[in-house]
């Protein structure tokens, strides 16, 4: 299992792994009344100090916030997902590097996880913003009431978008999940705060008409930035590694829309 101080100094914009406790995701708000709202009371999952790719442009530290309400099968951090497990990074820990970093970090990011499901979210955010650093989210929009709670106090957003709304269930074993997602889509654009949003494309699931579509519905519902992403198999559950065979983004659409980025 890495440890801590492992997860801190893990090269630019890996996302930790091993946290304890990893399982099935419970059901959205399952554990969520036990989370206090101090910055303090965060679990933390891992640090990495400095970043160059989880905002463009930006150095950036990025705090992993555990639990998550969705099941994806390409998922990254999978073991991020148990809402039960424990944190292993302390808020004081964040504040620390953050203080020391000073002048040198552009600002801190949270991810996760879904960082919107931790009542904490918002005084961090404040803190972030009192020591001086621009603040930084990537979210699924799982919670859209508490990400609007929270859009003020941010600089940018990521915001992942995985299928249109009625293919959400297969992707994230959430049926509902997509209206959540789009409801999520619509805040961040009418906030005006800076954003881009995310498509995995997933070979396992997605056909080339269906990226057509989604990548045309949020560019139409106002996206500023799109960008496509690859599906791994590296860090994700071996069950989805072998469905994945090898399988990439250009297997399933050779030609990217104009203005689309693609990102390795």
């Amino acid at each position: 299992m890495t440890t801590p101080t492992a997860l801190m100094a893990l090269p630019s914009g890996t996302p930790p792994t091993g946290a304890a406790g990893a399982g099935a995701p419970v059901p959205l708000g399952l554990g969520v009344a036990r989370l206090g709202r101090r910055a303090e009371d965060l679990v933390i999952a891992g640090l990495v100090k400095y970043s160059t790719c989880d905002w463009p442009g930006k150095l950036v530290a990025t705090v992993f916030l555990q639990g998550c309400p969705w099941n994806c099968g390409y998922c990254q951090n999978p073991d991020l997902m148990d809402p039960r497990a424990p944190g292993r990074v302390t808020w004081e820990e964040v504040t620390k590097l953050a203080e020391r970093r000073r002048g040198l970090l552009d600002g801190i990011v949270f991810s996760g996880g879904e960082p919107t499901r931790q009542l904490g979210l918002a005084a961090a955010l404040d803190q972030v913003r009192a020591l001086g650093l621009m603040t930084g989210l990537h979210t699924a929009g799982a919670y859209p009431a508490r990400l609007a709670a929270v859009l003020p106090a941010l600089d940018w957003v990521g915001l992942d978008i995985k299928a249109l709304a009625h293919h959400y269930g297969t992707v994230t074993g959430v049926e509902t999940a997509g209206q959540r997602a789009f409801d999520a889509l619509g805040l961040v654009v009418a906030s005006g705060v800076d954003h881009e949003v995310r498509i995995t494309v997933d070979p396992v699931v997605h056909t080339e008409d269906h990226l057509r579509e989604l990548i045309e519905l949020v560019k139409a519902r106002g996206a500023r930035r799109v960008v496509l992403q690859e599906a791994r198999a590296e860090g994700a559950r071996p069950a989805y590694g072998a469905a994945l065979a090898n399988r990439r983004l250009r297997d399933v659409i050779g030609q990217v829309p104009e203005g689309v980025e693609v990102r390795a």
